[in-house]
């Protein structure tokens, strides 16, 4: 279904351009003594047209990361951009147009709404701003996701694969800059969370999306381009072409240099 990142030729074309990319970015929630640092100066560039997954212990901030990048939380400090638009500062409601015609989302729940059809879910947030969709792009999206005969099946009628991958058809209906997935395989049995990841990865490597993902799973991650590692609100450590083992024996290392870190003692790398 999916090719390698390297022999995809459009991707490769886009490498030198940045989707997203943030600079000093620090969010603290609460204040003084009672204050969680979630993100501490982190710097980080999400290329155009590859796959990053972001990846790192609970607590550690991947899905605050997330959240800042897409403008769906403020930041405390630093500056966010979606390609060359600074979002921090931005108006909520300038915010809700920008994530609405450049930004597409896949959470761990679906987020269907029970009494449209697929078709209808797919197109709901182009329909909410008057927009027509491109009926080319759409019907690509459409095959390419394998729901050209599960169009007019309400979400009831669909399995959780099905469901999520009608998720991901909206993500990707209106063509947006970037798409991010939070945990997109988390409610799905291994087979129906492989097929969502082949999508995913088909949407980079055949339509030339953008897709950011935040996951917990090694074998998730081992579907992306780059694995982002964050620690403690940092940006530890990253992994090119990724595979499952390598990225389950680098989490066992940051396990162990937390363990250390927590015991007090002095762990070695830090």
């Amino acid at each position: 279904m999916s090719t390698p990142a390297a022999e995809h030729a459009p991707g490769l074309a886009s490498a030198d351009g940045v989707a997203a990319r943030a600079r000093g970015l620090t969010k603290a929630y609460g204040s003084g003594e009672t204050a969680v640092l979630a993100l501490d100066s982190v710097d980080v560039d999400i290329a155009r047209g590859r796959f990053t997954a972001v990846m790192g212990p609970s607590g550690s901030g991947k899905s605050t990361l997330m959240h800042c990048l897409a403008g769906l939380d403020s930041v405390s400090s630093g500056q966010v951009w979606l390609g060359d638009t600074e979002i921090t500062g931005l108006k909520e409601r300038e915010l809700t147009r920008l994530r609405r015609d450049r930004i597409g989302f896949m959470f761990q729940s679906f987020n269907l709404i029970p009494t449209l059809n697929a078709l209808e879910n797919i197109t709901l947030p182009m329909d909410i701003a008057g927009q027509r969709p491109d009926q080319k792009w759409l019907d690509q999206v459409i095959d390419t996701l394998g729901l050209r005969d599960r169009l007019r099946h309400r979400p009831s009628q669909l399995s959780g694969g099905q469901q999520q991958r009608v998720a991901c058809a909206r993500a990707l209906a209106s063509r947006p800059e970037l798409i991010f997935a939070d945990e997109p395989t988390g409610n799905l049995d291994s087979r129906a969370g492989l097929e969502v990841l082949g999508f995913l990865r088909e949407a980079v490597d055949g339509l030339g999306q953008t897709v950011v993902m935040v996951t917990h799973d090694p074998g998730a991650a081992a579907h992306s381009d780059l694995v982002l590692f964050l620690g403690d609100g940092r940006l530890v450590d990253e992994m090119a072409r990724p595979t499952a083992e390598a990225v389950l024996e680098r989490m066992k290392r940051f396990d162990v240099i937390r363990r250390q870190h927590d015991d007090g003692a002095p762990a070695q790398g830090d």
